[in-house]
């Protein structure tokens, strides 16, 4: 009885006989591209295809660093990868690795091989960077006389900052004496003693842009003392230039961004150090008049004469303070003596007999205050309000009354 598997395993068991094949494990395709679409996720799936077929491919995110250009569709690539089978759709495709244009291959392969041993000779290091000064004085530039890269950079100074200078050497940038132009461009400039250089030009092919990928060239911008910022093609365009220079733009007008700073900018600092300034000595001249008016109470207070007459002053406020007391107790005094006064008024006996009251006594001066003190025949002195009467008692009376002879 025949074997029965499973569709995983029939798809695996075909994966690993591509796997084996050696010719597949590193293969390369040549034909023109469709279907292609850049994922979210950083993948580009795509179709190469000629007269005769079409093969699926796929290049990973992680592979993108093989891809010098923008891929899209009709462009005639040669696909260097893998072919090997995705199990789950059971669909075999190419999984690239490196992508060049067609035509462009031999020239890509150099350019792997001199940017891989410049690498590992360290001119891209980044301790052999330069930085680019913040506000450059004088800017040189390296690219053709003519064309939109210079005029992106005048454009874009001028606004920025158009007080800065620039110095423009006029190279080539293309074809036989490209590489000797630059060259001379950069140590030229160098020597001059500018504060920062732009070596580039426009967009173009790697034919056109191939100047930029001479060792000589990378070995000019690296033994430059003056910072470079290197400005080739556009955003998408890569050479040996961008990584050995002290800094890369993405194209002409970025390196004048990087390199010319923006005056409006500066001007707006110097205003904003200016206020500061202005606020500091308004607050140190306040603190300073405070200070000399708080020093000038000090020495009028210090005075003698001052001294004195605050003495003096306050002197005749105590005077003033006592007298106001005095008087006061005075007052308060009188006030008193008046109560006692007619408090003693209503207690004297000399005011009694002056509303019709007597005061009697015996012969002994004793008061006589009860019946009982007194008998008949006895003589009496009675203390009126001009003199004294003296009486003799002929009768006592019980009922409260004396009868007086």
């Amino acid at each position: 009885m025949n074997s029965i598997y499973s569709v995983g395993q029939v798809n695996n068991y075909i994966k690993n006989m591509f796997q084996q094949d050696f010719l597949l494990n590193k293969v390369s395709v040549k034909g023109e591209v469709s279907n292609c679409k850049y994922h979210t996720s950083g993948h580009i799936y795509f179709s190469l295809k000629d007269e005769t077929g079409s093969l699926t491919c796929v290049m990973f995110a992680g592979q993108r660093k093989g891809l010098a250009f923008s891929m899209k569709n009709g462009d005639k690539v040669v696909v260097s990868g893998s072919v090997s089978v995705y199990e789950r759709d059971g669909k075999y495709q190419l999984y690239a690795k490196e992508i060049t244009l067609e035509g462009a291959g031999i020239l890509y392969e150099r350019f792997l091989a001199l940017k891989t041993e410049l690498e590992e000779m360290g001119m891209f290091a980044n301790e052999y960077k330069s930085p680019i000064p913040a506000y450059a004085k004088t800017i040189g530039i390296v690219t053709a006389p003519t064309g939109a890269a210079i005029q992106d950079i005048r454009n874009v100074a001028g606004r920025r900052n158009p007080y800065a200078q620039l110095i423009l050497y006029p190279a080539l940038v293309q074809g036989e004496g490209a590489k000797e132009s630059i060259i001379e461009g950069i140590e030229k400039l160098d020597a001059y003693g500018v504060d920062v250089m732009i070596v580039g030009r426009g967009g173009g092919s790697m034919e056109d842009l191939w100047a930029f990928n001479e060792e000589a060239v990378a070995r000019a911008i690296f033994n430059c003392k003056t910072p470079i910022i290197s400005a080739v093609g556009h955003e998408t365009d890569t050479t040996i230039a961008d990584f050995v220079a002290d800094l890369r733009a993405p194209t002409p007008s970025a390196a004048a961004e990087l390199a010319v700073a923006d005056i409006r900018g500066v001007f707006q600092t110097f205003e904003n150090y200016r206020q500061k300034i202005l606020r500091s000595l308004e607050n140190k001249i306040n603190f300073l008049q405070q200070q000399i008016k708080y020093y000038e109470k000090r020495l009028v207070y210090g005075n003698p004469e001052f001294q004195i007459r605050e003495k003096r002053t306050r002197l005749l406020d105590l005077e003033n303070r006592i007298q106001g007391a005095m008087q006061g107790q005075v007052f308060y005094a009188r006030q008193n003596l008046n109560i006692y006064i007619e408090r003693m008024k209503g207690l004297s006996p000399l005011e009694k007999l002056n509303q019709g009251f007597s005061y009697v006594e015996n012969q002994k001066g004793s008061v006589i205050t009860s019946i009982s003190q007194v008998k008949a025949g006895d003589e009496l002195n009675l203390q009126v309000t001009d003199g004294t009467i003296i009486a003799k008692v002929t009768k006592v009376n019980k009922e409260r009354s004396i009868e007086i002879g």
